[in-house]
This record gives C-alpha cells, sequence and structure tokens, in this order.
C-alpha cells in the first residue's frame, strides 16, 4: 500500500469492512479495551503503591528521628560524654529511666542496643528487660558498627533479619522466631564531632506488615520490600523474608522513567507495578506483582460489552467512510499538488476555491499565505538586503566633511608652527583611515584593525581639542584576533563629537571598551561624558532604532549599525543607548564570540 492514495486506502478499507466487519470490529475493540483498561488498572495500583510507599517512608523515618530526639536530652548525653564511672550510680539510673523510655515508645521495637565509647560499656534491652553493664571492646567487630565509624554515617540499616544478641548481653529465646529490621545509629558529640557510642534499635515486622498488606489482594497478587540488592525486607511469600533473591526483574526497579514494567519468565507473566521509597531509604522499592489473568479479565468484560453496543454503529461507520472518500479527499488532493510546486518555489496557487467548509477556508488561507510569502520575499529580503549592501557600501566610502575640514585645520595649524615629525604623525594617521574606510574589499575585519582606526580618528581630535580631549581604550587581550562588522566604531566615536563634544563647555573625555561575557559574547561600549540627551530624545532614538531600515533624524549612523548588526547577527545581536542630559551619552553592543551572520544564532543576549 507504499504511495497509495487516501481515496485508494479509503476503497480498500470499505471491502475489507464489509466482507468481514464482525472480525474487525471484535478485534479493534477488545485491542483498544484491553489497553485502556490495563493503563487504568495500572494507573489505579501505582497510587495504591505509591500511598503505601509514602506511609512506609514515614514510618521507617519516624524510626529514624528516635535517636536524633536525644541530643535534646542534656541528662543523658552528658552519660555519655563522660562516662558511666564518673558517677556509677547516678549515670546507670540515666541510662536505664532513657532506654526503658525509648522501649516504651513504640510496641514494635523489640530489642535496643546501647553502647558508651567513654567506657566501652553496653547496654540491651530485650523484653522489657534491661540488662547489666558489660564491656563491648570489640565493638567493630559488629560490621554495622564499623561501617558506621568508617564512613562517618550517621544512619545504617540492617535488613530484615532474626533477632540476635548484642555483646551475649540478651537472652533470646528459642521460641522468639521474631524476625526485625535493626536502625544503628552513631551518636557523635556536637559540635566537636567526636563519637559518643551506637544506639541499636531493631523492630518488628507488625507495622510494615499491617500496611503493606492493605496494598495487595493476598489470593491473587504478590508482594515484596526490597532493595536494590535484592534484600527481602517483606513480602507476601512469608518464606522469603529476610532471604536475598536475584530476581532479574530487580534491575527494572532502578529505572526513573517508569513505574511499570510488563514481565513474562518461566515463574510469573503480568506486570510489575513499583515505586522507590523517600531518602533516606530510596534504595528500597515497594513491588506490586500483577498477573495477566487478573489485569484483563475487566478488559475481556469490557470488551465484549463494547462490542455489542459497537454492531449498530457499524453501517454507519461505511457510509461515513463514503462520504469521507469523495468529499474530504479531493480538496486534500489539490492541497497536496499545491504544495509541492510551492516547495520547488513556485509561489502561484492553481486553484479558485475548495467549497465554503472548512477545506475551503483552509484553501483560502494557503492561498494568503503563498501570497504573503511571496512578497516578503521580493520586498521585504531582496529589496532589503541589497539596499543594506548599498548602505554599507556607502558608508564606508564616506568621510564626512566636517571633519577632514577640522583635521586638516589642525594639521596645518601645527605645520605652521612646528613643521616637523609631528605634521608627518598626522599626515600618516589621516591617511590610514582615509585607506581603511576606502577599502571596499573587506567588511569584515578583527577588533584590532576597528580599534586602530578609532584610534586613529581620535588622535587627530586630540590635536584639534588638546588638552581639553582626552579618550581611553580598555580592550580584552583575549579579544583583539575577533571579527567583527568593519565601521562600527568610528561612526560612534565620530557621534560623540558631532552630538556630545564641540557644544559642551568643559574637558571631554570618551572611553572604549570591549569585554568578554557569559564566555560567548562580546560586550563593546562607547562613552562619552558629552552634553547626552533627556529622556524625551532618548526614548524618540529608542523607537527610531527598532525601526529597521527606516533612516530618518540626526542618528543616521547610529540606525546604520543597528542594522547591520541585524544583517550579520539577526537576533543574536544587541545594541542599547543610555544617556543622560549634560552628563553622559554611552552606546553598548553585545555581539556573538563567532561571526556566523546570524545563521547559528537564534536569541539575542540579555545586556
Amino acid at each position: 500500500m507504499k504511495g497509495w492514495s487516501i481515496r485508494k486506502k479509503l476503497i480498500l478499507f470499505l471491502l475489507i469492512a464489509t466482507v468481514v466487519p464482525f472480525i474487525i470490529s471484535n478485534v479493534f475493540t477488545y485491542q483498544y479495551t484491553k489497553e485502556t483498561v490495563k493503563n487504568r488498572f495500572i494507573s489505579t495500583n501505582y497510587q495504591v503503591v505509591k500511598s503505601g510507599s509514602e506511609d512506609l517512608s514515614t514510618y521507617l523515618q519516624e524510626i529514624s528521628d528516635i535517636t536524633p530526639r536525644l541530643y535534646g536530652y542534656y541528662p543523658f548525653i552528658k552519660v555519655l560524654q563522660e562516662g558511666v564511672n564518673n558517677d556509677l550510680g547516678a549515670s546507670q539510673l540515666e541510662v536505664r529511666r532513657t532506654l526503658s523510655y525509648l522501649f516504651n515508645t513504640r510496641p514494635e521495637i523489640r530489642q535496643l542496643h546501647l553502647y558508651i565509647e567513654n567506657g566501652q560499656d553496653s547496654y540491651t534491652v530485650y523484653n522489657s528487660k534491661i540488662s547489666s553493664r558489660k564491656k563491648y571492646e570489640d565493638i567493630y567487630s559488629h560490621s554495622y558498627y564499623a561501617r558506621l565509624k568508617e564512613k562517618q554515617q550517621f544512619l545504617s540499616i540492617e535488613p530484615t533479619h532474626k533477632v540476635y544478641s548484642y555483646n551475649n548481653l540478651s537472652t533470646i529465646l528459642d521460641s522468639d522466631p521474631k524476625q526485625v529490621i535493626s536502625f544503628h545509629h552513631m551518636i557523635n558529640e556536637v559540635p566537636s564531632n567526636n563519637l559518643l557510642g551506637f544506639l541499636s534499635i531493631d523492630i518488628d515486622l507488625s507495622k510494615i506488615k499491617s500496611t503493606s498488606d492493605s496494598l495487595y489482594n493476598k489470593e491473587e497478587e504478590d508482594f515484596y520490600l526490597i532493595n536494590d540488592d535484592g534484600m527481602i525486607m517483606y513480602s507476601s511469600n512469608q518464606k522469603a523474608i529476610g532471604t536475598t533473591q536475584k530476581y532479574k526483574w530487580i534491575h527494572q526497579l532502578k529505572n526513573k522513567e517508569s513505574h511499570s514494567v510488563e514481565w513474562e519468565d518461566s515463574k510469573f507473566s503480568g506486570v510489575l507495578v513499583y515505586d522507590k521509597l523517600a531518602a533516606p531509604f530510596d534504595g528500597w522499592h515497594i513491588v506490586k506483582r500483577i498477573p495477566y489473568s487478573v489485569l484483563y479479565e475487566d478488559a475481556r468484560r469490557t470488551a465484549l460489552i463494547n462490542v455489542l453496543i459497537g454492531l449498530p454503529f457499524l453501517l454507519m461507520i461505511i457510509i461515513a467512510t463514503l462520504i469521507v472518500s469523495v468529499r474530504f479527499t479531493e480538496p486534500i488532493r489539490i492541497l497536496i499538488q499545491n504544495m509541492k510546486e510551492v516547495e520547488k518555489g513556485s509561489f502561484v496557487v492553481r486553484f479558485k476555491t475548495l467549497g465554503n467548509d472548512e477545506f475551503g477556508m483552509l484553501g483560502q488561507h494557503f492561498k494568503s499565505m503563498v501570497e504573503t510569502i511571496n512578497d516578503l520575499i521580493k520586498r521585504k529580503y531582496r529589496l532589503e538586503i541589497e539596499n543594506k549592501s548599498t548602505q554599507l557600501k556607502v558608508l564606508q566610502s564616506q568621510v564626512n566633511p566636517h571633519f577632514l575640514y577640522n583635521a586638516f585645520q589642525s594639521i596645518g595649524t601645527l605645520a605652521l608652527k612646528h613643521k616637523a615629525v609631528e605634521v608627518y604623525k598626522l599626515l600618516t594617521l589621516l591617511s590610514n583611515m582615509m585607506r581603511y574606510s576606502m577599502n571596499m574589499k573587506e567588511d569584515i575585519v578583527t577588533l584590532t584593525e576597528e580599534v586602530n582606526h578609532a584610534e586613529a580618528f581620535l588622535a587627530l581630535q586630540k590635536q584639534r581639542f588638546g588638552s581639553k580631549f582626552s579618550y581611553e581604550f580598555q580592550i580584552d587581550e583575549r579579544l583583539k584576533r575577533t571579527l567583527v562588522p568593519k565601521m562600527i566604531l568610528q561612526p560612534l566615536v565620530e557621534n560623540s563629537f558631532k552630538h556630545g563634544f564641540e557644544t559642551r563647555v568643559g574637558d571631554g573625555k570618551l572611553t572604549i571598551s570591549a569585554s568578554l561575557i557569559k564566555e560567548s559574547f562580546i560586550q563593546i561600549c562607547v562613552r562619552d561624558n558629552g552634553k547626552g540627551m533627556n529622556d524625551k530624545a532618548l526614548a524618540s532614538l529608542h523607537e527610531s532604532l527598532a525601526m529597521s531600515n527606516q533612516h530618518t533624524g540626526e542618528h543616521i549612523g547610529l540606525q546604520n549599525i543597528a542594522d547591520r548588526l541585524l544583517i550579520y547577527y539577526e537576533n543574536a545581536a544587541k545594541m542599547e543607548v543610555e544617556s543622560k542630559e549634560n552628563e553622559y551619552f554611552t552606546v553598548t553592543m553585545i555581539l556573538p564570540l563567532e561571526l556566523n551572520k546570524g545563521d547559528d544564532h537564534n536569541e539575542s543576549p540579555d545586556c
């Protein structure tokens, strides 16, 4: 069917629909309904799993926060700092009171173990019985205490295991088959961070069980609370609790972009819905396994109902398809033919109308769009680009007669006075300026060449104004070989003399700076302390600069530069003008470091 028209495809569809309508209807309805029901079922179960994940995270966090609350109880912390032997009677009483309080805060706490570094003493609480004091000299033989000390961690969680005796202080009954999760805390002194001791809290799985059992159907689904290493904290399979399993689907749990995955192997075929617990238990996952038999039960029932309802509409679909094949495809075919002509460069629409409906409106908009594009190409691009090129050449070949008159007058005066080397220097500067300005072959130069041209102009003006005028260049050495459009500095400098210095009372100063900003843009700034302009005149100038190719008023030089920057950089360059009357006038240009005439730039920098 590759390359067939829409009309042919619709006719083929009608033939198939008339031959096997019932089969197609059943297959389509079942597939659509199955996916819809499956997605809804997965979404609902994920919300359940997510809620359970939040509840378990909150509960485990509450257990983790038991030890940090002890920092606010100064008598106990003092015992840890000074050791039990400092005041044996009072200290042991304080230890027993604190351990008893902690043990009774939650019914699921099965055992507590406290180790005090100062004196190497340890205590346990098991079945509400507080043990006697005992030395625990090889404390770091306990792997989790050694891990806390080595990694300087505050908390380490020992996965589900059978309750055991710390330092042989607790008498664990053989009849106690309880499995526990241990929270091992390192207690440090604040703010010295010296080790004070360790506190371990063993909790049974009663609270985890009650929360987890509400998240799945025990008769049809499987449930796991498992970590990244495959250690099962809790499961619907009681025999698996506390064991490490190498399930292949465990690797899917680390996929942060999804919360469900379809899985098939020799033991299970269905969907896994899972979620990650919040930090610091983000290596733990809740996994709910749902067999396909459960997942698609509602889908099959719903699909059957949809098929029965959909049969009466089959005839209506065939009639509607016939109408679509005749009425709708013809306008589309005509539009496609005209679009192909436009792609070839022929901006001529070869139809009058496509009707009065939406296709007719689409055809009219298409005609209007083609005419607009054709007009833009002719008037907005071809004519304006040629115009801008002419403006650039005129600007390059133009030397301000007013400037030449003053420059030659200064040189003549100096010649009359000195008749020596200074005259030669000034004539050389003027010669270099004219050679640079009249060179039509290059429109891209280095920043050094542009600065030298502006400096020659300023040196001549310095001769004219003498001590009443000074100038300064602040050019980043890294930018001297950077390419910029030609003649973007000298018009700005000339503008300062024309509008800023000639009528100003007092000494004049002009500064030209170039610096690198944001590692990919150049900031060029020309600032004078001339008469500036008031707010109204500045607003008018901003409005004029915003109107591309509208060269009116006194500041045609600024407008030309703004238009040329648009030609070379499109919207990647920016020019801003700031001024305050009788104080200063500043022109700032932000240009991309790489000059690609706008091809690779789409955004303008922030000034």
